[in-house]
């Protein structure tokens, strides 16, 4: 699996480190990626996910998982979330007929 937020699409960047005499050694900034459980509310199951701490920030500020993916265009969402919010766009439809 890479280290690539599944909600932002973070992933690892190259850079340098610079020391006071500006002498560069290459680097590689990790993302902070945590695997973590978010409920999903018109499933009302849990679905885990590898998210950036920034991402969870995204998804308080959305106002939840389910606002999120409702919100967001699938060719910008991670390819393992279009399921998931096929998933909830019918579960959403259901409970509305």
């Amino acid at each position: 699996m890479s280290r690539q937020c599944q909600i932002t699409g973070k992933k690892l960047m190259s850079g340098n480190n610079v020391s006071h005499s500006q002498r560069k050694t290459r680097r590689v900034f990790n993302v902070n990626i945590q695997e973590t459980s978010v409920f999903s509310e018109a499933l009302n199951v849990t679905v885990r996910i590898r998210v950036s701490t920034a991402g969870l920030r995204t998804l308080d500020h959305k106002g939840g998982f389910d606002k999120f993916l409702l919100d967001t265009p699938v060719s910008k969402l991670d390819p393992v979330l279009h399921s998931v919010k096929a998933k909830v766009e019918k579960a959403i439809a259901a409970k509305a007929a």
